[in-house]
């Protein structure tokens, strides 16, 4: 309950950040053009008097107390103030929407660093737009900079207010301050805060409410994304398929191991994904060696390709299946050539091969070897061979002996579990077989006793934000000729 809180408090406080990049733009370029207007029309009263309604108080004073000969320097000063202001707020917005992205909290945008020292510089077109398009709107909607300005005092002392509340949380349960000292501290700023708010409050059915519907909809869309999101992630790693179901489904279906490569795409770091199963439902034959990769971004501007992948066994050795997390920096060049990526990817699983191979003569004399020839089935299988030349073997287990896969890749040799070179062979000749991208696409779907509420949200609302969002494969370059796709829904 109480973590639900805290989130709550701070989408709260980010949507009004983003209701703040909004306003800010509106607020400091139309003060500084009211400005110029009053400084043109000084000659004429009447213009005046008409422009001055325009500009707050404040603003009336400081441009009319200028001197006429340093009217136009001083005009020039507060609009590239203004400039300046404009795109420091809207930078900020970029990096607020980045944290909220990597928390499960915004949905997927694409994102584009602009430099290579500083990780902090990064550039999102769809929120420039959508900043752009927020802020004429708001000038349009509001019929006086009186208008904007009490706006942008309810932005502002949300955001300050929100500040306040979660410093406080920080002293306490972080820093652990002194207890007297935190609420000195709450009492002063949050007072002060929560005086201000309540004078500008009185200015929403002036208009003002525009924003707050504005931010209540920013925070909406967070808190069904993040909800979402979560539910999904937490019910994939719930259905996630077990070792003993694994080794035992491809049997019961009559899947058959054909030579290849299969790479499966998904977001689990760890276990077998229940999309993996749909895939042996779906299709009548499985590849020879099955790969599980998944795509991690890491705030570092490169990884070097010799530790772009990290490799660990998912199975006994005479199952061939691996678990494969593949690192990019945000300066990465995603979108890499299929033969560059795939013939680095199996260098790198060669190089996870001989090292486990050494680790395991070092342990040798210690531990026994759990993968040992006693637990590979030993079982005949028919051969059937394909119009292409190809030969496949039937009846074989999802995870048959790997002598069965060898002899369906034309090798007279059986394969010797422990033999490092034998494994370096059949990883050579799958490859040569060739390589399929298999992706899965994992969507939920609220129960039919569930509540209309949920029903409504996980439908319809989270639907629509996961159709519309970036892919996270949006940025890998896969041939669309050796790609398949097989979809799965999660009742939640």
């Amino acid at each position: 309950m109480l973590k639900k809180l805290l989130l709550m408090l701070v989408l709260f406080g980010t949507s009004m950040v983003i209701a703040d990049g909004v306003v800010t733009p509106a607020m400091s370029v139309m003060s500084a053009v009211n400005g110029l207007k009053v400084g043109i029309s000084s000659v004429n009263e009447g213009q005046a008097a008409f422009l001055m309604e325009n500009l707050t108080q404040s603003q009336q004073v400081f441009f009319l107390s200028i001197p006429s000969q340093a009217f136009w320097p001083v005009v020039f000063i507060a609009t590239l103030a203004a400039l300046i202001a404009s795109r420091a707020m809207t930078t900020a917005i970029f990096s607020t929407i980045k944290q909220a992205t990597a928390l499960g909290c915004f949905p997927r945008l694409k994102i584009i660093h602009t430099s290579r020292k500083f990780m902090g510089q990064i550039y999102i077109p769809v929120m420039n737009w959508f900043l752009l398009v927020s802020c004429l709107a708001f000038v349009t909607v509001f019929g006086s900079i009186n208008e904007i300005g009490n706006a942008y005092g309810i932005a502002e002392l949300g955001v300050m207010m929100m500040t306040t509340v979660l410093v406080t949380i920080i002293m306490l349960l972080i820093w652990q301050v002194n207890i007297i000292v935190v609420l000195c501290f709450l009492t002063l700023f949050l007072g002060l805060e929560l005086f201000f708010f309540s004078s500008v409050l009185g200015s929403v059915a002036d208009g003002s409410w525009v924003l707050l519907v504005f931010a209540a909809v920013l925070y909406l869309v967070m808190y069904i994304w993040n909800y979402g999101t979560k539910l999904k992630y937490e019910t994939e790693v719930k259905q996630k398929l077990s070792m003993d179901l694994l080794m035992q489904l491809g049997c019961n279906l009559g899947t058959v191991r054909a030579p290849g490569i299969g790479l499966v795409y998904n977001e689990l770091v760890r276990g077998v994904p229940a999309i993996f199963g749909q895939f042996l439902t779906t299709l009548p034959a499985m590849h020879s060696m099955i790969i599980f990769v998944c795509i991690k971004w890491v705030p570092v501007p490169v990884v070097p390709q010799n530790e772009r992948f990290l490799f660990r066994r998912v199975c006994p050795k005479n199952y061939h299946m691996f678990r494969c997390i593949a690192r990019y920096g945000y300066k990465d060049v995603r979108k890499e050539n299929p033969q560059a990526f795939e013939q680095l990817l199996i260098e790198s699983l060669e190089k996870f091969i001989r090292r486990e191979a050494q680790e395991r003569s070092l342990e040798s004399d210690h531990n026994d070897d759990t993968d040992s020839e006693e637990e590979i089935a030993s079982s005949s299988s028919r051969v059937l061979v394909g119009p292409n030349g190809s030969i496949y073997s039937l009846g074989v287990p999802l995870a048959e002996s790997a002598g069965t896969v060898n002899s369906a890749l034309g090798s007279s040799a059986s394969f010797d579990g422990s033999s490092l070179d034998n494994e370096l062979s059949f990883i050579h000749k799958a490859k040569e077989s060739g390589v399929v991208y298999l992706l899965g696409h994992g969507d939920i779907r609220a129960r039919k006793e569930s509540f209309f509420l949920k029903k409504l949200v996980i439908n319809y609302f989270y639907a629509f934000l996961r159709k519309n969002c970036r892919q996270g494969i949006a940025t890998l370059s896969i041939p669309h000729t050796r790609m398949m796709q097989v979809a799965m829904q999660y009742m939640v």
